[in-house]
């Protein structure tokens, strides 16, 4: 057996550098774009507006109303103008800071972190046969895992918004409000809503990367090297786009549904969670573990509340990850970043 192991040719893997990291950092960061025009058409979606409203001042609104018992049956519209009446429009941009901030943040270490545990789950796997046969394992763990520790450093900025947001008077900034949280409530307070943010965020980073890449193996499969080569540009695009929006698809369902297999993923998806995010933040909620808050506070929103809006979000959805992906590819391709690692099962072959 040792014999045969010996025998096969050694499989190539690209030694990136951290130059190479920092443009996919670079290149992730300029996909967060997309999330925020995402954002803003979401929210108005949602609420039923007819009128445009930047994303920031509707998320001031939306988690107002969330947290504070004296607008909960408030509409946004009704809400918007209870805050400037009593503060002022100013207070309408309150917690953009950490908005903008933790995108940018959450983005470059998401697609920078994928292409690092991608590579360092083919090195484990150890020769390129187990690497292409267990391809799927490989797309789940390093995305959940970038997406892991993209969402370490986005929950604080997410924690500092909604203090910002909720609190009037909290503080005058970011770094104001985040120091405050720090030094006032600890690492307890910064990472209070951690579990719900990995709930929503892990569901969609899984989809969004595994079937885009199982799309792009799709496409070249029947392809011979020399049709690969000669592709046009506007082919290429036609497959990123094409492969793009399916995922864009799978990562709405995913994150919708939260990933299912456990009873808290189940109840704790995309569209409650941020309600519930809202809510733990800001201490609402039974006393308790985590899940057992989460699971709690998901059962009073009730079932049909967890898929709501489905449809729509799944539109816009694959919108903003095609656009991610062909940006995120584009900017690789301006900064002269190495292309990333490819396990696809064409050819039985490692390409990078």
């Amino acid at each position: 057996m040792a014999d045969t192991k010996s025998t096969k040719p050694p499989f190539y893997i690209p030694q990136f550098t951290a130059k190479d990291y920092s443009s996919f950092f670079l290149a992730g960061q300029s996909t967060e774009f997309f999330t925020l025009v995402q954002y803003a058409i979401e929210v108005l979606t949602r609420t039923g507006l007819g009128q445009a409203h930047y994303a920031a001042p509707i998320d001031v609104v939306k988690t107002r109303i969330q947290v504070d018992p004296a607008m909960a049956r408030m509409s946004l519209l009704s809400g918007g103008r209870r805050i400037i009446a009593q503060e002022g429009p100013a207070a309408l941009l309150t917690g953009f800071g950490p908005t903008a901030v933790g995108y940018l943040v959450q983005g470059g270490a998401k697609f920078a972190g994928y292409e690092f545990w991608k590579k360092q789950f083919v090195q484990i796997a150890g020769d390129q046969d187990t690497a292409v046969k267990y391809r799927t394992a490989i797309y789940l763990g390093a995305s959940s895992v970038a997406e892991f520790f993209a969402d370490i450093l986005l929950t604080p900025l997410e924690a500092t918004r909604i203090r910002l947001v909720s609190q009037r008077g909290y503080a005058t900034g970011l770094m104001t409000g985040f120091a405050r949280l720090a030094r006032e409530e600890g690492l307890s307070g910064l990472y209070a809503g951690f579990l719900p943010i990995l709930c929503k965020q892990i569901p969609y980073a899984i989809g969004q990367f595994t079937v885009n890449e199982f799309c792009h193996e799709l496409a070249f499969r029947s392809m011979s090297e020399e049709t690969k080569r000669s592709l046009s540009g506007t082919a290429k695009f036609g497959i990123s786009l094409g492969s793009g929006i399916i995922a864009g698809f799978a990562a709405a369902i995913l994150s919708q549904a939260g990933g299912a297999g456990t009873l808290l993923t189940l109840f704790v998806v995309l569209k409650p969670a941020d309600t519930l995010l809202s809510q733990i933040n800001k201490g609402h909620g039974p006393e308790g573990s985590m899940p057992y808050r989460l699971r709690v506070l998901a059962q009073q929103a009730g079932f049909r509340g967890l898929f709501a809006g489905l449809g729509p979000r799944m539109i816009m959805t694959a919108g903003l990850v095609a656009g991610q992906f062909l940006l995120y590819g584009a900017v690789k391709d301006a900064l002269n970043a190495p292309p990333g690692l490819e396990i696809h099962k064409e050819n039985s072959a490692m390409r990078a």
